[in-house]
């Protein structure tokens, strides 16, 4: 468990090692932001008439929210937090594949991101990266930080463009991939990655200072 953590330490300090000496001095932004995710899927263990066997199933689109907090220096490398919250992502009815998905499982996400883009001017587009905590059915807020296993972690890449209307007050679309790392042998930290995947378009109102 330790090791894992540690693991999680390393992704953030890695990508910020690169990204907060252009950071310092930066443009930065807050944007909560509202949207949906879709193009969900996963391998999962079959009910009945399926043997018990893996099967891929699809997620319905959800709706999800959250914020990112995004500096971008002058020389267009930066840093952000991604943070995005799901409620009901399992929650569905009957797919194709025959795994009837009830109940109200969320998804929260918390990544750390290497921003590549510009900064300053009224449009600015950009490219971003990173990993960190993937966790379904968070119940709480102190959970989130609790119970972190090699099931939790995750990566994402996506991009976008932030639009200002004034020096300080834009909005923001964003397309997102996400996708889950695993660790089939809990002894060493060889992540690969793992089954379950979405995307995550969203909008939102970027504040910068």
């Amino acid at each position: 468990m330790q090791k894992r953590k540690q693991l999680g330490t390393f992704f953030l300090a890695l990508i910020s090692s690169v990204a907060i000496p252009s950071a310092a001095h930066a443009d930065w932004v807050f944007t909560p932001f509202i949207g949906g995710t879709f193009g969900g899927s996963a391998d999962v263990v079959g009910g009945s008439g399926t043997g018990g066997a893996n099967v891929a199933s699809d997620f319905e689109r959800k709706l999800t929210y959250g914020a990112t907090l995004t500096g971008i220096g002058h020389g267009g490398i930066g840093f952000e937090f991604d943070f995005g919250y799901s409620p009901n992502f399992f929650g569905g009815t009957t797919n194709s594949s025959g795994v009837d998905f009830t109940g109200d499982g969320n998804i929260t996400t918390l990544m750390g991101n290497l921003v590549i883009g510009a900064s300053g001017g009224p449009v600015r587009p950009y490219v971003s990266g990173g990993a960190g905590l993937l966790k379904s059915k968070v119940d709480s807020a102190g959970q989130f930080f609790t119970g972190i296993d090699s099931t939790n972690w995750g990566i994402n890449a996506g991009g976008g463009v932030m639009a200002f209307f004034s020096h300080n007050v834009g909005i923001r679309g964003d397309l997102r991939f996400f996708r889950s790392l695993s660790n089939a042998d809990p002894g060493n930290l060889e992540f690969k990655l793992g089954d379950f995947k979405f995307w995550r378009g969203t909008v939102g109102l970027s504040l910068g200072f």
